[in-house]
């Protein structure tokens, strides 16, 4: 799951000790006892730290984001939205570490509705809202369900435009319908949040491969996207429009800016993790 769990494997089965078996637990009760008593390594500057999320199509908007913010003065950790990396990036909220989201790739939630292999769950993007902190948010491969290799999508998918991004991911594109769909869950996710929140919409693109000329553009599940986080927003939640796509460094610099003046405010009032 979300947790640094360590295995050591038995390559044995544990019937017994013996000569291999009694090596391996004897180096397992070693690692244990070596990983209780070492001291981690100090921190320094006791930097604020923020939690973003990318993928390989959103690389390039994350990188710059991460740089800008490293500039200002933030530490930067970043997740790969694997399902498993925004369910970390979330609990280390929860647990007080990461006090600040720059959740670039949300695109953990098109695997929860449409069932790829990427889903972080249902409640997903809930955290930063339910804890407070400030949080500046994206639609970051939105246009994308993420599978295995080719012969592993399920058959009901089989008529659906499919891209083989290698050998072991094959990329669907979101239709019409579920980016409404997306667009609907992430507007009431955002509308509940308790803390500074504001959504940047790329108009141009919400990946590398969803821009003009390459084999996810579509303008009209993009169009749906944007018309259904419109149609369940709060009017009251912050919704930058921009005429560029997500990895355009202009956007990228906006959201770490933005992010910035959220944190730097609730700072001011005293909640700081």
């Amino acid at each position: 799951g979300a947790t640094d769990v360590t295995m050591t494997y038995s390559v044995v089965d544990i019937a017994g000790i013996n000569a291999v078996s009694s090596r391996i637990l004897a180096n397992a009760a070693a690692a244990m006892a070596g990983m209780a008593t070492a001291e981690a390594p100090p921190i320094e500057g006791g930097k604020p730290l923020v939690g973003a999320t990318m993928f390989g199509v959103t690389t390039p908007c994350v990188t710059a984001a991460r740089e800008r913010l490293e500039e200002l003065g933030y530490e930067v950790l970043v997740f790969h939205a694997t399902g498993t990396g925004g369910q970390s990036m979330e609990a280390l909220m929860r647990g007080g570490f990461v006090t600040a989201s720059l959740d670039v790739t949300t695109t953990e939630l098109a695997d929860d509705l449409v069932g790829g292999v990427l889903s972080a769950g249902p409640d997903r993007l809930e955290a930063a809202g339910e804890l407070g902190i400030p949080q500046v948010v994206s639609l970051g491969a939105l246009d994308m369900v993420n599978f295995g290799p080719l012969d592993s999508v399920p058959a009901e998918f089989g008529d659906r435009l499919l891209y083989k991004h290698n050998p072991t991911v094959t990329l669907m594109r979101t239709t019409l319908e579920e980016c409404a769909e997306l667009g609907r869950r992430i507007g009431l996710k955002l509308s509940r949040a308790t803390g500074p929140v504001t959504l940047f919409v790329p108009l141009r693109g919400v990946s590398l491969i969803a821009v003009e000329g390459q084999p996810f553009h579509d303008p009209e599940a993009d169009r749906a996207l944007f018309d259904g986080l419109r149609e369940a927003l709060d009017p009251g939640v912050d919704v930058r429009e921009l005429d560029t796509d997500i990895n355009d460094p202009a956007f990228a610099h906006a959201m770490a800016d933005t992010l910035h003046a959220h944190y730097g405010a609730w700072a001011a009032k005293g909640v700081r993790a």
